[in-house]
């Protein structure tokens, strides 16, 4: 192949990449997202992030940790390389095409295997070196010295090299205080003062602990990732008298696809033939499987667990509900929480600190006869080897997705880890009620038409004006009318919010909602007592005069008593807004034993108390509301956590919210918090146990009680230590489970 048809293919190749990813984040049209392979370093991850955000044509980015991902302007490719080489050599830069990423990133390990075979030979041919240096020193074996020289230098040049090349190269540009310059430095100061065998061993067991540190990082990463492997491999396409195993990304909207026992349903689509019971506990954290006929709904990610279906495709690949869960937990990092900002500012500073307080210990005891110069240096050489704060940066965003991903297998999708940490500080949680506490499935259980008018006729005039509405009162007066609806006698529709419906019906005026809607019109509404029933009063007017009323009940959801009960029991405020009638909503206020309620509230009313709510509140608490997703978006955005039940298959609520509970109980909030608390735990015992471990060892460096082997030992250990202890997160099982179990 000629050099210019390479070049074309891989600019036909790039082309490709810009195509399927175009608008994939709506952050950035012009960014596409690219894997940092060979990134193993959370500390270089650190300063990657901040030099991209320093660079104009880059613009802001954020830098993913967990799963090594970037997006970049395909522009700046050539500068974002060059800033990544400059950091952190071996790296590369590559782009993820949309729909493969397994294959590339499996094609990109494979990369690197010839890379870590030759690391590993070099490591083992050091480690007999300085075996038979020490051996030789121990049997009293008097090796000539410059044979000594020759196998502790030879070994540590061996380990060393890459170190040293990238902290020279990086001392010339400005970079003194990364952990090759760090390690450099205690290492060639080792052997100035003819610890050979010290200086090798610390070399060797640096670059041996930030192999194994890359090993469990990546073993971290995989495991972590594989709670979201819900990415289907393959649609079974229909296609005449065949059935044809494609991509997913190749079936276009209105195609059929074949789905057998024991595969995962590729897209979303509905039910064209066959009946089975589907597994939804990818996406809903429930194992209860759901039973699907023809006409119902099936989503992407859901397991076929009997039957064979015929499914026709409504989305494509792109837009379908397991694409979006996986692109909102992947760019979860985006939003960092206050903990992760605090590290990343801390390590900053931590590591100049150490490095000044170690000059100080080898300078000025020996100017004021404290001792020999060789002396106060080893232990200011102990001290640098314990400065590199890479086990606290490593920990923190391996914790924080760990946390997210976990979160997402029990259906709880959380869009930032600023969120996740929010949710640790919630001191009142605000519910809607219609949909969210209550089943929202409501049913006429009184009609009460004046003198004039039949049942038959009220139902019907009900059921006429509110044909085009969306709400589920509306959709309860329909299904209890049953008989059929002549659309065509209906003129001027109009829905007002949170009011009800105005509509001429055969050339009558005719108005459905709340009292207050037909008291503003001028036509009075008589007081109505002793319902008998909790529910919802649809008053109905005719032509300027009052009709009749139809009572709408609804139920309360199975775990809503419990979980405002637990949360009352954690020192949480419970409030419940709504805009039914004060009786109503005062007896589902006591049912179910809210702190407070308020009623009879339009959309924007209910804004206004939440801000009043937000206003009350202490300076760390916050206020969550809890909403199902429909008419909410206002009140969603405007609090300090935006909750949205019920999003499997709502967009508007995925959208809409800050967290989403894929299925509909309200039990989820708990088990939620629960995870974001249990998150925060095990990221701050990685703090204060690496903070602590570092801390010690510096004190003991400067009493001289620690070697730089034992340094090297503690700082290769605690960062070892704090990765494992990262994911203990996805291994997380909530006891609200028991709520709705």
């Amino acid at each position: 192949m000629t050099a210019t048809s390479t070049k074309n293919l891989e600019f036909n190749h790039h082309e490709s990449i810009l195509e399927e990813q175009k608008g994939h984040d709506s952050k950035s049209q012009k960014q596409i997202k690219y894997r940092l392979v060979g990134l193993c370093c959370a500390n270089c991850a650190l300063k990657i992030e901040k030099a991209f955000n320093e660079e104009k044509s880059i613009g802001q980015t954020t830098l993913n940790f967990a799963t090594q991902t970037v997006y970049l302007p395909p522009a700046s490719l050539e500068l974002a390389q060059g800033i990544v080489d400059r950091i952190e050599p071996g790296v590369k830069l590559k782009p993820i095409i949309k729909g493969s990423q397994g294959l590339n990133q499996e094609g990109q390990e494979e990369e690197g295997l010839q890379a870590t075979r030759w690391k590993k030979i070099r490591m083992l041919v050091a480690s007999a070196l300085l075996a038979i240096g020490l051996v030789s020193s121990m049997l009293g074996l008097n090796l000539p010295e410059v044979m000594e020289y020759v196998i502790y230098l030879t070994a540590y040049f061996l380990v060393g090299y890459e170190v040293l090349y990238i902290a020279f190269r990086n001392m010339f540009r400005g970079a003194l205080f990364d952990e090759n310059f760090l390690m450099s430095l205690a290492t060639i100061g080792a052997i100035a003062i003819n610890q050979l065998p010290e200086a090798v061993g610390v070399m060797l067991f640096y670059t041996v602990g930030e192999y194994i540190q890359g090993l469990a990082v990546n073993r971290s990463r995989h495991s972590i990732q594989a709670l979201m492997n819900i990415r289907p491999d393959y649609a079974n396409l229909i296609h005449q008298l065949d059935v044809l195993k494609v991509d997913p990304e190749d079936v276009q909207v209105g195609q059929q696809i074949l789905v057998r026992p024991g595969e995962r349903i590729p897209l979303d689509g509905e039910v064209v033939k066959g009946a089975s019971f589907v597994e939804t506990s990818a996406l809903t954290g429930e194992s209860v499987p759901r039973k699907v006929e023809v006409g119902d709904v099936v989503l992407s990610g859901m397991v076929n667990s009997s039957g064979i279906l015929t499914v026709r495709v409504t989305r494509p690949y792109a837009e379908s509900s397991m694409q979006k869960i996986l692109e909102l937990v992947e760019n979860a990092s985006s939003r960092k929480a206050r903990t992760e900002k605090f590290i990343t500012t801390f390590s900053r500073y931590y590591t100049p600190g150490v490095v000044i307080i170690a000059t100080g210990i080898a300078i000025l005891p020996p100017l004021f006869g404290g001792g020999t110069f060789s002396e106060w240096l080893y232990r200011a050489l102990t001290i640098l080897v314990i400065s590199c704060p890479c086990a606290l940066v490593i920990s923190v965003p391996l914790g924080y997705f760990g946390g997210i991903g976990g979160a997402s297998r029990h259906g709880i999708l959380v869009k930032g880890a600023n969120f996740l940490e929010a949710l640790t500080q919630v001191r009142t949680v605000v519910f809607d009620k219609t949909g969210t506490l209550t089943q929202g499935v409501f049913e006429v259980v009184q009609i009460l038409p004046v003198d004039g008018f039949s049942k038959e006729q009220l139902l019907e005039i009900a059921a006429t004006a509110e044909i085009h509405s969306s709400h589920p009162i509306a959709k309860s007066i329909r299904d209890n009318h049953k008989l059929p609806i002549e659309v065509g006698i209906l003129d001027d529709y109009k829905e007002v919010s949170g009011q009800g419906v105005q509509a001429k019906i055969k050339g009558q005026e005719v108005l459905v909602g709340k009292a207050a809607f037909l008291l503003a019109i001028g036509i009075p509404v008589p007081e109505v007592h002793n319902l008998g029933h909790a529910g919802t009063l649809v008053h109905v007017a005719v032509s300027g005069q009052y009709a009749g009323y139809i009572l709408i009940a609804d139920r309360l959801k199975p775990g809503a008593k419990e979980t405002i009960q637990a949360l009352g029991e954690a020192g949480i405020k419970t409030v419940m807004l709504t805009g039914d009638l004060q009786n109503v909503a005062a007896r589902v206020a006591e049912d179910l034993g809210v702190s407070e309620f308020h009623a009879d509230l339009l959309p924007e009313d209910k804004v206004t108390w939440l801000e009043q709510l937000m206003v009350q509140k202490d300076r760390q608490g916050k206020v969550v509301f809890v909403g199902d997703g429909i008419n909410d978006a206002p009140v969603l955005t405007r609090a300090d956590v935006g909750v949205a039940m019920g999003g499997l298959g709502s967009d508007a609520a995925i959208e809409a919210a800050d967290v989403v509970l894929m299925d509909d109980q309200p039990s989820k909030l708990i088990e939620g918090m629960e995870i974001a608390r249990f998150t925060k735990k095990i990221i701050w015992q990685n703090i204060f146990f690496a903070l602590g471990i570092k801390l010690g060892f510096i004190i003991l460096g400067i009493f001289g009680v620690a070697t730089m082997w034992e340094a090297v030992f503690a700082d290769v250990g605690v960062a070892l230590l704090a990765v494992l202890n990262a994911t203990r997160v996805r291994q997380f099982t909530s006891a609200a489970t028991i709520i709705h179990s």
